[in-house]
């Protein structure tokens, strides 16, 4: 077993990593930036060094940087959380070459799963159902134009290095075809310095489904049944929720085994997730992608199986063999989870600033994995979630009912934030039905303006109240005080 890990993250992922390994008995080191200094991460861990400057380019991104801090530090393993450099496939084959163990998948894995066009030709080999689409990379108009006529509109052109929700277009006709490829072949050079596309099949009532995967070194794969993602907006997921109340058993069961097989097939290591787009119409599921490393929604799982993924990635990454076989996986239970974000509920856009009063939600069957306090002020320069919120109930509903309750009680101020608008989604008809889709959110479902605008924190009203009353009692005690003196030296000059 390890003795030391350092944590290549920051935000709530690297607080969630350091209690993990402060209960298994394994020393921590994270890294900050100038941004971050004081931060929860770096308290939660036993050491904290500086990492460079705010620019993530600079600092979280910065791949000799943490190899540098790791050897000096003595870490025998380092964490890289999500996002950042956790699926680089440069980064993990420099840590393997720097003697220090990469809590994730193997640099094969990564390398792999990392190119949309070539893990779709490889799970076809498998036997993976995959959408019907163009074998190989379309390089021109005229290509896109033939290719998409041969499957039929609407299509989806997609950048093959793509993700995040950059380089995807959905095309219904062939007039809008030209201008979207230009766009996707643009956003892939510009994101990932790959602008090879191809086109697929677009699923016209889709919902997006995953499945947790677990390998380790002795050749062991498992799944942790599928977690429902389709609450998205601009491709970024929202809500999560397990298991999906439109997945058949019998679906479910095949999904699962597909899933293994998939990452079998690349002798997969540690957590991963192959994500499928579901046809909600005819119940037909396709293979979209892999992640491979630990996803942002995985407390949904560890919820409803009982399992601590993150520890689990610890001792698979050491050596040891998963802790449980398939047959010891149940879904017991639903757990939902909402993405809680600093941005405008309305528009989306970022909204950074200092929080003036932060209350996280609590009781029973109710997780809050946060990184907001009174007093912090959000930096510009990072991904705007703050916090997840997960229920459990016995039942879809109880587990709706306990989340939106939650939601009541949390309270985030100072700053805008979606917790409104997850409370207006958990509302809708659509989503309580289970009926909704990936595009419900930005197509169908009717969020009124005013619950936006609303600030649901009457402590923090009162307070303003208070505060106000305050001010103006001083100001017309100061007032009257001026006239005061003013009238005496008014009656002091008419004496003389």
């Amino acid at each position: 077993m390890f003795e030391r890990v350092l944590i290549a993250n920051r935000g709530e992922i690297a607080v969630r990593v350091a209690r993990t390994l402060k209960r298994i008995g394994i020393a921590s080191v994270a890294v900050f930036s100038d941004a971050d200094e004081g931060a929860p991460h770096a308290i939660a861990a036993d050491q904290a060094v500086h990492i460079g400057p705010a620019p993530a380019q600079q600092s979280y991104l910065s791949a000799q940087k943490l190899i540098d801090v790791a050897l000096e530090a003595g870490c025998q393993a380092l964490h890289p959380g999500y996002g950042f450099l956790s699926e680089k496939v440069e980064f993990a084959t420099a840590l393997k070459e720097a003697g220090i163990t990469f809590i994730g998948p193997t640099p094969s894995n990564i390398e792999a799963m990392g190119d949309k066009l070539a893990s779709r030709e490889l799970m076809k080999r498998a036997g993976v159902p995959t959408v019907p689409g163009t074998d190989g990379t379309v390089n021109s108009v005229e290509e896109a134009e033939k290719a998409a006529n041969e499957i039929g509109y609407p299509v989806m052109i997609k950048a093959s290095a793509g993700g995040g929700g950059k380089g995807i277009r959905v095309v219904t006709e062939t007039k809008n075809l030209a201008s979207a490829f230009r766009a996707c072949q643009s956003e892939g050079k510009n994101y990932f310095k790959d602008d090879r596309v191809f086109i697929e099949r677009f699923i016209q009532n889709p919902k997006h489904i995953e499945v947790q995967v677990f390998g380790d070194k002795h050749g062991n794969v498992v799944h942790l049944y599928e977690r429902e993602c389709s609450v998205q907006r601009r491709h970024q997921k929202l809500i999560e929720e397990s298991p999906s109340i439109s997945v058949p058993d019998e679906v479910r069961q095949r999904m699962g085994e597909v899933a293994v097989t998939a990452a079998k097939s690349i002798n997969y290591e540690g957590a991963g997730t192959i994500e499928f787009i579901f046809d909600n119409n005819t119940k037909e599921f396709f293979f979209m992608e892999m992640n491979t490393r630990l996803q942002v929604e995985h407390p949904v799982t560890e919820m409803v199986t009982s399992r601590d993924l993150v520890k689990e990635q610890i001792l698979v990454a050491s050596g040891e063999k998963l802790s449980f076989q398939q047959s010891d996986i149940k879904q017991i239970g639903h757990a939902i989870e909402a993405r809680i974000c600093a941005e405008d509920p309305e528009t989306f856009a970022p909204s950074p600033g200092l929080i003036r009063r932060c209350r996280n939600p609590q009781g029973p069957f109710i997780r809050c994995d946060s990184y907001a306090y009174p007093g912090y002020e959000v930096p510009i320069y990072y991904d705007p979630m703050l916090a997840k919120l997960i229920a459990w109930g016995e039942t879809r509903e109880q587990a709706i009912s306990r989340l939106s309750r939650a939601l009541d009680e949390y309270s985030l101020t100072g700053i805008k934030t979606n917790i409104p608008l997850h409370k207006s989604i958990l509302e809708e008809k659509e989503f309580l039905s289970g009926e909704y889709t990936t595009q419900s959110l930005e197509k169908d479902f009717k969020h009124r303006a005013d619950v936006f605008r609303f600030v649901d924190d009457r402590v923090f009203l009162i307070s303003l109240a208070i505060e106000a009353y305050k001010q103006q009692k001083r100001a017309s005690i100061s007032n009257l005080s001026l006239q005061s003196k003013w009238k005496d030296i008014g009656r002091k000059e008419g004496m003389r």
